[in-house]
């Protein structure tokens, strides 16, 4: 016990090493500055200004007239972006600050008004004859925007009354995201008690993968009874989400909750159901048989749940410094593509990262890309684990993307999650495959893979059943509301199908459910993790059997941002992911690693 408090204790002051935060002075001076002010104050009389002049004209203009209204459109929604994406990064990093929490839902209340001024615009093309329309874009202004124009007349079949669009638009601040501010900061207020400490999130769940079982088991139980003691408000947030979904869902003629997501992504119903049963299919031979050697490797029949991410019993403590980490990972994109790394170094070198852990800080990582005009901006809650470092190259990969396909602008720049987590699980391909091979020793090179093989699994199975999770709540919630119990016998059953029999799922599992803030933000994310997991292993095949030209290929694809779909960004590389076996290939990469870890017993 005395040697946990003193890791702990050291971990607290950092070894001497200090970790980056973000310089948000790149997008405003300050909460306060008068140029944010002022932005806004502008903003919002060239709102007004060009609804006056486009609104119910769109089909009078000529193309070049059309493209010239859509960059002004652009223009407007940057400046908007920009003021907000200050906003939201300022309250990431504190969400426990009132006097920021007002400010931040200060500015998301004028921002709303300033596009709801804007929403016409859209609703307005999307009103237009295919005929018509096509004719307007054989002029180069607007030609320019035809991704874009493809993207929101998809949603064309969806599309409500003008009247009823606004007042969704304008009410979402007192709803949907009124109800995710409170899922936020109730999490960010919480606090676990451990051996006389009272700690965050981000550092209770860190003591999961500590050496000690005794941590990890002390840990998991007090992370569960506080969620356990708050599961009515989160059953509540969940509840009320999920209603809200099923209402909009059915007034635009979605089938399936899933539906939305799957047509933002750009994927067909189908596609995603062919990913789902490939997983899910897969769960036997990936995830059940994984846990069963780590059962063995652990001298037990079965793993209890605060082990499943466990280090393996012959790993030594090893906490890696800031400044490695980052060798770590600039180092394995240099070696693939020097772009790649002169592109990721400038997050460094411009404070555009945020690694503490910090009270009130948003948990987790995420990767913001602002606006174009600016640049990303990265969030990590960095404590020095392996997992750290490939959240960094996974974060970075996120960053280095939304630079280069920044240069499309705003509005074709964009990119479906299914891509854009593409791109940051090959970032982190790229550094576990660096680490593995500089590494020459057995154990080490063990321990590395078997911590590769629980963060695929991770973005894989069991990304796949937080989905069949959502699915099952989503489905019942058509018909009535779920209580804090329901939603935890459908949390374990779920997970419990993806972990298999070697890993035990005891009573306080059934409130880890409560704090996955994809289920809150962004309804069926979740399974872009797994497409992207999928489609990288199918491109890393490709890149070791023929690394010649790759990268080049591989970066124009970042490069595309929004305006291309996934069989043209795809098309380079000779893979269809319409077709079945494309799935088994991705998942096939990661049974391989099991393979190689069997082979160490």
């Amino acid at each position: 016990m005395e040697r946990t408090r003193e890791k702990m204790e050291a971990r607290e002051e950092g070894a001497g090493e200090a970790l980056p935060e973000w310089d948000l002075s790149d997008l405003y001076p300050g909460r306060e500055s008068e140029a944010l002010h002022r932005d806004l104050d502008a903003l919002t009389a060239d709102a007004e200004a060009f609804r006056k002049s486009c609104e119910g004209r769109l089909g009078e203009l000529s193309g070049a007239l059309l493209g010239k209204a859509v960059a002004d459109f652009e223009a407007l929604q940057e400046r908007s972006d920009r003021i907000s994406s200050y906003a939201s990064l300022v309250y990431a990093g504190n969400l426990g600050d009132p006097e920021i929490a007002r400010f931040f839902q200060t500015i998301e209340e004028r921002i709303n008004r300033i596009s709801s001024t804007l929403l016409f615009f859209t609703l307005e093309i999307n009103r237009l004859e295919e005929a018509a329309l096509e004719e307007k874009a054989r002029e180069e202004a607007l030609a320019r925007y035809r991704p874009w124009l493809r993207d929101i007349r998809a949603f064309r079949p969806h599309q409500l009354s003008d009247e009823v669009e606004k007042l969704l638009h304008e009410k979402s601040i007192a709803g949907r995201a009124a109800w995710v501010r409170l899922f936020d900061e109730t999490l960010a207020g919480f606090r676990f008690p451990f051996r006389g400490k009272e700690l965050t999130e981000a550092e209770i769940l860190d003591l999961l993968s500590e050496g000690d079982g005794a941590v990890r088991r002390e840990a998991a139980l007090a992370f569960a009874e506080v969620l356990g003691r708050n599961t009515r408000t989160l059953a509540l947030v969940t509840n009320t989400l999920a209603k809200d979904k099923e209402i909009e869902d059915r007034w635009r003629g979605f089938p399936h909750p899933i539906s939305s997501r799957n047509l933002s992504n750009f994927v067909e119903d189908a596609v995603v159901d062919a990913l789902v049963a490939a997983v899910r299919a897969s769960y036997e031979k990936l995830s059940h048989r994984y846990y069963r050697l780590k059962a063995r490797w652990f001298g037990v029949e079965d793993l209890p749940y605060w082990d499943r991410n466990a280090p393996l019993p012959e790993a030594e403590e090893r906490r890696v410094p800031w400044a490695q980490a980052k060798e770590v990972v600039l180092s394995a994109y240099r070696a693939f593509s020097p772009e790649m790394a002169e592109i990721g170094a400038r997050f460094f070198c411009g404070r555009w990262i945020d690694a503490p852990v910090r009270p009130g800080k948003s948990p987790g990582a995420f990767a913001h890309p602002t606006v174009p005009s600016v640049h990303p901006y990265l969030l990590l809650n960095y404590q020095g684990r392996t997992r750290d470092v490939m959240t960094l190259a996974h974060e970075l990969g996120h960053g280095v993307h939304q630079v280069l396909a920044g240069k499309e602008g705003l509005l074709l720049a964009e990119t479906p999650l299914t891509l854009a987590e593409t791109a940051s699980v090959f970032g982190e391909m790229l550094a576990f495959r660096a680490l593995v091979r500089e590494e020459s020793e057995p154990r080490r090179r063990k321990i590395l893979i078997a911590g590769k093989v629980e963060d695929m699994l991770n973005t894989v199975t069991r990304q796949i059943a937080l989905l069949s999770f959502e699915i099952a709540v989503h489905d019942e919630r058509k018909r009535a509301e779920l209580t804090a119990e329901r939603l935890g016998e459908l949390w374990v059953e779920t997970q419990q199908e993806s972990l298999g029999p070697a890993v035990r799922l005891d009573e306080p599992y059934r409130h880890y459910w409560a704090y996955i803030p994809h289920f809150i933000h962004s309804p069926f994310y979740v399974y872009a993790y797994a497409f992207g997991e999928c489609l990288v292993n199918a491109l890393y095949a490709l890149y070791e059997e023929a690394p010649e030209g790759f990268a080049g290929k591989y970066l124009d694809l970042l490069r595309a941002g929004g305006t291309l779909r996934l069989k043209e960004l795809l098309a380079p590389f000779a893979l269809d992911a319409a077709d079945p076996a494309f799935w088994a290939k991705g998942l096939s990469v990661v049974g391989g690693l099991i393979d190689e870890l069997e082979a160490f017993d």
